[in-house]
């Protein structure tokens, strides 16, 4: 009896902690950028990025390329935070970046913009 009761007592205990370290899937899921918006120009050189939250996603990937990913002359910010907006001072040009939500287990889609600075 007493070995039956162990047993059933560690089945719950592995039940509940698989319960526990269940990480939310967001692979599928995409970050919703608030602003610079797409193809926007800006007049400061002081830029903040903001993008909605990502249930499920502790940390955020956040990169920007002059003047896009494809053809990139630079990687001007390619940094992990923890919040949904970051201030970047950038030079006159042109922009592209993007955003991604990261957890222990997976990553979203990246989201991307393009936007100018003409100062």
């Amino acid at each position: 009896m007493k070995k039956t009761v162990i047993l059933i007592m560690m089945l719950v205990g592995f039940i509940a902690c698989d319960d526990i370290l269940e990480v939310e899937n967001i692979s599928s899921a995409a970050v919703v950028i608030l602003a610079p918006a797409n193809d926007v120009v800006i007049d400061t050189t002081a830029v903040t990025f903001t993008w909605e939250a990502l249930e499920g996603a502790e940390r955020y990937q956040l990169q920007i390329a002059k003047p896009t990913f494809e053809d990139a002359q630079q990687i001007v910010k390619d940094t992990t935070i923890t919040n949904t907006n970051v201030l970047v001072i950038l030079e006159n040009g042109d922009f592209q970046w993007r955003v991604k939500g990261i957890n222990s287990a997976y990553q979203s889609k990246f989201t991307i913009n393009s936007f100018t600075i003409n100062e």
